[in-house]
């Protein structure tokens, strides 16, 4: 399982905005223009309703938003480097700065977990985070992801 299989260029954002929920609002609506999302209000809810449960932001300044539906026969991934880091109520209390929102079917747990634990072992290298947050390109980023 190759993350980088679901890294797409167009669905990579510098982000400036002042809160989780913004954060959260744009890459949503990023995915929507793409045409990722069949149904963006019931889509953005299972993300906010997911970080009511417990935040996604997994320490390091990243988190990891996600979503799973019944409507969908496909993972999706879209990636946001937000310009500042936002309170997003993580393990380690630091500011987010890099936002990975993994979407996709509810049926599909086994590829949604090897999706969850690549990534999550790719951003644990604190070179690679910071080569992230100065990319300046969608294909700087989809470089740093080459054969993860």
């Amino acid at each position: 399982m190759k993350i980088s299989h679901y890294i797409d260029p167009q669905l990579i954002a510098h982000i400036n905005c002042e809160s989780r929920d913004q954060a959260l609002s744009r890459l949503v609506q990023l995915l929507d223009s793409q045409g990722k999302i069949k149904d963006t209000a019931k889509f953005l809810k299972a993300i906010t309703d997911r970080e009511q449960i417990v935040s996604t932001g997994i320490g390091m300044g990243v988190a990891i938003p996600h979503a799973k539906l019944s409507d969908y026969n496909d993972f999706f991934l879209a990636i946001g480097i937000l310009n500042k880091g936002v309170d997003w109520q993580s393990l380690d209390t630091a500011p987010v700065r890099l936002v990975f929102m993994i979407g996709g079917p509810d049926d599909k747990q086994m590829e949604y977990l090897q999706i969850l634990s690549s990534l999550t072992r790719a951003i644990k290298d604190e070179k690679r985070r910071k080569k992230l947050l100065t990319a300046k390109s969608p294909e700087d980023i989809i470089t740093i992801f080459e054969g993860l």
